[in-house]
């Protein structure tokens, strides 16, 4: 991938900029900085009143092709609105698995039916998305789906439970793998459906985190019900869709949050200035090595996402995406652990009762279960290992 901008891609980067400048301010100030991790709770409803300001203004799905709303930008391009999003201290987005995870999804398993009926909806931030992915016995083992649905009339009738649903307390979708073929086992048998959560059937329950918030919810089916052409690919084929959405999860989204890191990053070495931790040499040299990490792996990612889009896929391209989760989840994590130990012993008091936290408080919790979500190292391992490399597959352990 040529790294290098182009006057375009420098006017285009001035262009973002002043408009964020613009228009983070009056009443959309205070939210600078919020809803990130471990916050995810914070001004909902304002922070979506700011989504459906950015999509007013054309800014959300930027590189969706224009025919289905977006802008239809080039892969730098895309990073750098990524970029200077996360610069401007933006607030978190609320509509990330609509825009980054089902759109793609749906332009490329999708009926037209179905784009139609969707997609404006999540350009616009009218309808928001939930993943119904992991169950109690298939989180990391997502082919161990039990949540089963049967086909009755023009309906499907769902009965399962998923747990670790993000955002399924303030969504109106969730987009589900279930299991439609009695009998079936592992990644045979399983479809992927579009499941309203507003009816009787669907019971949610928030997850309080050690962070506080509930970004994570148990989902529970009894009966519940869609309709029978909201299934997204072949009935009994939904393994291939279902993979086909966690390859758009490594997106270009994923510069921006390296720009998030950085800041996170910057605040932790003025921290230390501060409190005199940076005398340390020990604390210096970790903080020097993160920033080292950091930079490299943005031109990992870029160089991963370059090949994808050249027509590679994950594995062909060397496992990217893999690479890339394992890499950012242990530096996230590690930056953490070092967090804590600049703050010093101020760090295992709370700032206030009964649990008000500090940011590095909040940033440390939260990165415990970075290298587990989205995919854990041990999973990310051994896709590399068996996908890419060709080595055995794992010996499974039976009791």
């Amino acid at each position: 991938m040529d790294l290098s901008y182009s006057d375009e891609d420098q006017a285009f980067r001035a262009e973002v900029r002043a408009w964020l400048e613009e228009h983070l301010s009056g009443e959309f100030a205070p939210l600078k900085g919020l809803g990130g991790s471990g916050r995810e709770h914070e001004a909902l409803d304002e922070r979506l009143a700011w989504n459906r300001h950015l999509a007013e203004h054309g800014w959300t799905c930027v590189g969706w092709p224009t025919e289905h709303g977006g802008r239809g930008l080039s892969l730098l391009q895309q990073v750098i609105f990524h970029e200077e999003y996360a610069r401007a201290d933006a607030p978190t987005r609320v509509n990330h698995l609509g825009e980054e995870l089902l759109g793609p999804t749906l332009m490329a398993f999708g009926t037209e039916e179905q784009k139609q009926r969707f997609l404006p909806k999540i350009v616009a931030v009218e309808e928001l998305w939930a993943q119904g992915y992991s169950e109690p016995g298939a989180g990391s083992d997502l082919a161990n789906v039990q949540t089963k649905a049967r086909l009755e009339g023009d309906e499907w009738v769902l009965d399962g439970q998923k747990v670790w649903t993000s955002n399924a307390h303030f969504s109106q979708w969730c987009f589900v793998v279930a299991r439609t073929e009695p009998g079936s086992e592992r990644h045979h048998g399983l479809s992927f459906l579009l499941v309203p959560l507003d009816q009787d059937g669907v019971d949610i329950r928030p997850i309080e985190q050690l962070t506080g918030g509930s970004e994570f919810n148990e989902v529970f089916f009894t009966g519940a019900r869609t309709d029978a052409d909201l299934v997204v690919g072949e009935p009994g084929k939904g393994w291939g869709v279902t993979m086909g959405l966690l390859g758009f999860e490594r997106g270009v989204s994923t510069l921006g949050q390296v720009v998030g890191f950085a800041r996170e990053l910057t605040g932790v070495i003025d921290l230390a200035k501060q409190n005199g931790s940076i005398d340390d040499p020990v604390i210096r040299d970790r903080l020097a090595r993160s920033k080292v990490e950091l930079e490299v792996m943005r031109f990992n990612a870029l160089r991963g996402l370059s090949g994808v889009t050249g027509g590679e896929d994950s594995a062909a391209g060397g496992g990217a995406g893999s690479i890339f989760k394992l890499v950012w989840a242990n530096w996230h994590r590690r930056l953490g652990e070092v967090a804590m130990d600049v703050a010093g012993p101020d760090g295992l008091v709370a700032l206030g009762a009964p649990y008000e936290l500090s940011t590095w408080q909040r940033l440390f919790l939260f990165s415990r279960a970075d290298t587990i979500y989205g995919g854990s190292d041990e999973v990310q391992r051994n896709i590399l290992a068996e996908r890419v490399l060709g080595l055995p597959r794992e010996p499974k352990v039976t009791a």
